[in-house]
């Protein structure tokens, strides 16, 4: 087959969507490399990113949301590509007139559920863009459970043309950390104390704040809450209610971690709280679980979904039941060690041998079918 993919992500963002790209792109050319797969970007960084078969086109930064929109499809008739695969929640236009099948990933539909949260520029074109690329693609490609339901919900996508598909974390997550690193990561972020630690994006979403008064309301013994995240203003909330509380010495943020030392980091944690009020699915819990780290996640979403019973979970709006869970999850060893069990076997079903095959399988269905 002749695969090819949107990977403007995969060279280009270091986080969430670019992993995500990476992650599928990597898995399919090392666990079924019989195929070809051509990536498409405007605009390559390999500082980021490696692949062995790009396109960039030679054209104008000014241009560069145009031709990912358009201006391609005239390409991957060039290239004989059968099957085109948006990663990021958007294909081209024209893909069934050139005789192309398509698939497109659907990350979350957040920007519906919450709309407070996003501009509303950022709506408009995000649901411009998500509806088009469900209602073109031959098959769509859900994260989660949960986001499936939300395309039957917000779309009226008939159930039987989404397919469940996971990801993975990093593969730095499943190796063993050496004592080297893990000292000098310990060294470098003064860890001298049991902590909880908690990974994502500093924002209202994602709920710290309310994990930091849970955090101040258990009075865990001799306990250190490191937060680890990209800022937005939300932090400066948290940073308040910490100066009010006297939590100083106690609740520590770091905006700019770099990606070498988080396994490390996860790996010396107590506890991996992950309190986030919705998720598309939630990378960060598989990590934690990977690395044999228990969790203590929010209900409500998808992160039963990647945690399983590898995690205990608690209302993400109840601060009193955050708390209980908290300091439960602290207190018992049996438990902890429980889950740490628990998770090693839960996320055997996102390797990423697994994933490739499932998507193999309806890429096949598709081209054999058209």
């Amino acid at each position: 087959m002749q695969i090819g993919f949107d990977a403007k992500r995969a060279f280009n963002n270091t986080t969430g969507l670019g992993n995500y790209s990476r992650f599928i792109l990597d898995a399919l050319t090392h666990f079924a490399p019989q195929h070809q797969y051509v990536a498409y970007t405007p605009r390559t960084n390999v500082e980021v990113y490696r692949f062995p078969t790009v396109f960039t086109p030679s054209l104008p930064s000014v241009l560069h949301s145009w031709w990912r929109s358009y201006g391609v499809v005239r390409q991957l008739r060039k290239d004989h590509i059968q099957l085109y695969h948006g990663l990021s929640n958007e294909l081209p236009q024209g893909l069934a007139k050139a005789g192309i099948r398509s698939v497109v990933t659907i990350h979350d539909l957040i920007f519906l559920r919450y709309p407070a949260l996003y501009p509303a520029t950022d709506r408009f074109f995000y649901g411009q863009k998500f509806r088009a690329a469900c209602q073109q693609a031959d098959r769509i490609v859900a994260v989660s459970e949960q986001t499936k339901r939300d395309m039957v919900a917000f779309y009226q996508i008939a159930p039987n043309q989404i397919s469940v598909v996971y990801q993975d974390c990093h593969e730095q997550f499943r190796k063993p950390i050496s004592a080297i690193l893990a000292t000098q990561v310990a060294t470098k972020y003064q860890l001298q104390k049991p902590y909880v630690l908690c990974v994502g994006t500093i924002e209202a979403r994602k709920n710290q704040l309310r994990l930091v008064q849970a955090f101040a309301e258990a009075n865990l013994p001799e306990a250190e809450l490191i937060l680890i995240g990209g800022k937005t203003p939300f932090q400066t909330e948290i940073e308040n209610y910490v100066q009010q509380k006297g939590l100083q010495k106690r609740v520590r943020i770091f905006n700019k971690v770099p990606f070498e030392h988080l396994p490390a980091l996860y790996q010396q944690a107590r506890i991996f709280a992950y309190p986030s009020i919705f998720e598309g699915f939630g990378i960060p819990i598989v990590e934690a679980l990977q690395v044999g780290v228990p969790v203590l996640a929010a209900t409500g979403s998808c992160l039963e979904e990647a945690g399983g019973t590898g995690a205990l979970y608690a209302n993400p709006l109840d601060v009193s039941e955050l708390t209980s869970k908290l300091s439960q999850l602290w207190q018992d060893d049996t438990l902890r060690a429980n889950l740490c069990q628990n998770g090693q076997q839960h996320v055997q079903q996102f390797n990423a041998q697994r994933i490739a095959n499932q998507l193999v399988t309806i890429y096949q269905s598709l081209i054999t079918s058209y």
